[in-house]
């Protein structure tokens, strides 16, 4: 289990975020903007972090950020969510030229996906990803870790689908935020990197504007605030106290009757 209490104001080409029990998030400069990252074991949990995150600069200076959740109750979840961040580096890693990042971050979900169903153990993670180059940003989604980008005054620009058919409901409108977030089938996840049927959603091209805030995290952020909350949370004040507010909301939540216990991942980028 890693374990990171500093937080650091130096760019790495890349950051990985595997079993850690982080105490503070750490923050970095970029020229997209600056990158906050946390993760943390569910409160009480003697198990590995099933999340994993990283933050990733390519070759053109564009950034890449992903954050993953091993499946709950599946064979080995943690080591689903590393392998899945580690292909999606070693994919990008091994770009020969700049421009599009499509191909090189759809190669990296496939490879993991193949090496995850090679454990043979019936492992599997969630995966939400996002790019940005030359502020304009793109997202790619398997399973119910979600992303979104918030403008300014708080007007949801693009939020991902959740692959889980409370997720599709929601989309489509037959069920509301709240009754989703306390419905029973809201873990059923129906499309997982490591399964045999994995398909990868692509979001459009969203130009940003110069105070517009991406989030990405797993169901520890998203099964415990509402989304008009993490856009309230997320689009005021410093990086660090953005993703602060984001944690300890999060965590205070978990703790009440109505609250869900969970790992913690969250990777934030901000003006």
């Amino acid at each position: 289990m890693a374990s990171r209490q500093s937080v650091s104001t130096s760019m790495p080409p890349t950051q990985l975020y595997l079993e850690c029990e982080m105490e503070q998030p750490e923050v970095f400069d970029h020229a997209q903007g600056r990158v906050s990252a946390f993760a943390r074991t569910c409160p009480g949990k003697q198990e590995p972090n099933d999340d994993s995150a990283a933050v990733i600069r390519t070759l053109d200076d564009a950034l890449v950020m992903a954050v993953a959740d091993g499946v709950g109750g599946s064979p080995s979840g943690h080591r689903a969510s590393a392998i899945a961040m580690q292909c999606l580096v070693e994919s990008l890693q091994s770009q020969t030229d700049s421009g599009d990042l499509r191909p090189w971050i759809l190669d990296g979900i496939e490879k993991a996906n193949d090496r995850i169903l090679q454990l043979g153990i019936g492992a599997g993670t969630t995966l939400s990803v996002v790019e940005v180059q030359q502020r304009i940003a793109r997202g790619y989604q398997v399973g119910d870790s979600m992303a979104l980008i918030v403008g300014q005054r708080g007007v949801i620009k693009w939020k991902s689908t959740s692959h889980s058919p409370v997720g599709y409901a929601v989309e489509s409108g037959m069920m509301g935020e709240e009754e989703a977030m306390y419905h029973d089938d809201r873990h059923y996840v129906s499309n997982l990197v490591g399964s045999k049927s994995m398909h990868i959603e692509i979001g459009p091209a969203v130009t940003l504007a110069a105070r517009d805030t991406i989030v990405l995290a797993s169901d520890g952020l998203f099964d415990n605030l509402h989304l008009d909350e993490v856009c309230s949370l997320a689009r005021v004040g410093p990086p660090v106290q953005r993703i602060r507010r984001l944690i300890d909301q999060a965590t205070e939540r978990m703790h009440t009757d109505r609250g869900k216990p969970d790992d913690l991942s969250i990777v934030l980028l901000a003006p």
